[in-house]
């Protein structure tokens, strides 16, 4: 059962032929498919009251996560929410088909996590990163740049894209607890010939057929950190890595070298 949550504006972008190449892909694997298209469904990206039905338990001192969290509880969440939540928990695979909107998700997009993805449902302090709530569940960031993959490394000008990508697979997905498969990146794909996006396309395709079984991405697991010490890397960990060249992982660099490609690679 895959999931593919879509932010485009238009049905005649590459975004959105990726998007049907998904579909067709994944159903002829006799996956089941669903389809949240954002822009069509006019989701709304503003996390607010509006999102609870029912009296709020504080409204002189509205906390969004406390309210969302009692109203997940006891189902006064408003119904495009809980739509979505179905999909979610329905979900083995969830797929987020977007343009790279300033190193980041594009607004409604994000707002889709931030309404979806509420304090119970979603994640708790109890279950978080590898023992998060979907732990069982794999997720994929799909992604068009218009950006070139040289002008994204390390030396490059816009800066490492490995780092852009923590804070939304490590910092999100993988908080959740989703096993977290390296990104499909689309580059440059506005500067470059078709046939070039044809060759995107059939790589896409090809890879879609294996997906389900692909290792995730490498995150530090939840016990290498001292929950006594405010979760800070444990004494031990950090002597392990005393002479090694690079640190942990992207955030956890413990002051030396990132990982390289950590983020868009399995294994590293």
């Amino acid at each position: 059962r895959v999931l593919i949550v879509y932010a485009h504006q238009c049905d005649t972008s590459f975004n959105a032929a990726l998007l049907d190449t998904a579909v067709s892909t994944l159903r002829a694997l006799r996956c089941k498919v669903v389809v949240s298209d954002l822009y069509s469904m006019k989701f709304k990206a503003s996390a607010t009251a509006e999102d609870i039905t029912g009296m709020l338990k504080n409204p002189d001192n509205f906390q969004y996560g406390k309210e969302t969290m009692l109203a997940w509880q006891e189902g006064r969440l408003s119904a495009d929410i809980t739509e979505e939540q179905h999909k979610v928990k329905e979900a083995n695979l969830i797929i987020f088909q977007f343009p790279l909107y300033w190193f980041s998700m594009p607004a409604i997009l994000k707002g889709w996590v931030d309404r979806v993805f509420t304090n119970g449902f979603a994640y708790t302090p109890e279950k978080m990163y590898n023992e998060g709530i979907f732990k069982h569940k794999k997720a994929i960031l799909s992604f068009t740049t218009s950006a070139y993959e040289s002008m994204c490394c390390a030396d490059g000008i816009h800066g490492d894209i490995n780092v852009a990508l923590w804070p939304i697979q490590n910092g999100i997905l993988h908080y959740c607890g989703f096993q977290v498969l390296a990104p499909q990146i689309f580059w440059a794909v506005e500067h470059v010939f078709e046939e070039a996006r044809q060759i995107m396309m059939e790589e896409w395709e090809k890879r879609l057929a294996g997906l389900m079984e692909e290792k995730p991405l490498t995150f530090a697991p939840i016990t290498s950190f001292d929950v006594g010490a405010g979760f800070k890397l444990k004494k031990e960990v950090q002597d392990s890595l005393a002479m090694s060249e690079f640190g942990l992982t992207v955030g956890h660099h413990v002051g030396k070298r990132l990982p390289p490609n950590s983020q868009i690679k399995a294994g590293v």
